[in-house]
């Protein structure tokens, strides 16, 4: 499954300010058959939370698929994805975000 790519950016950068961990690149399986996402090893990267609860999210930037145009109910403007970048700005915005 794909996400549009605004959207999933959106959400590691919320991730990224929340002091989440974000780990972006192609995921890879090595030689070893280790998993790998760019240069980093995911046995690696995971062995910090040993222990912890996690909820890990994975989203899709290659594949490419067609998104519905949807009209936002607020604004009127047409917008691509879950919510209307224009509003939520504006909303982010006003409550100082």
């Amino acid at each position: 499954m794909s996400i549009h790519k605004a959207n999933v950016f959106e959400l590691a950068a919320a991730a990224y300010e929340m002091e989440a961990s974000v780990l972006q690149g192609v995921l890879t399986r090595a030689q070893d058959g280790s998993w790998r996402v760019g240069d980093v090893t995911l046995d690696e990267w995971l062995s910090r939370y040993n222990g912890h609860e996690l909820v890990l999210i994975a989203a899709s930037l290659s594949e490419e698929r067609e998104y519905d145009v949807q009209v936002c109910q607020t604004c009127g403007r047409e917008y691509v994805g879950s919510t209307c970048p224009y509003c939520r700005s504006t909303w982010r915005r006003l409550r100082g975000r």
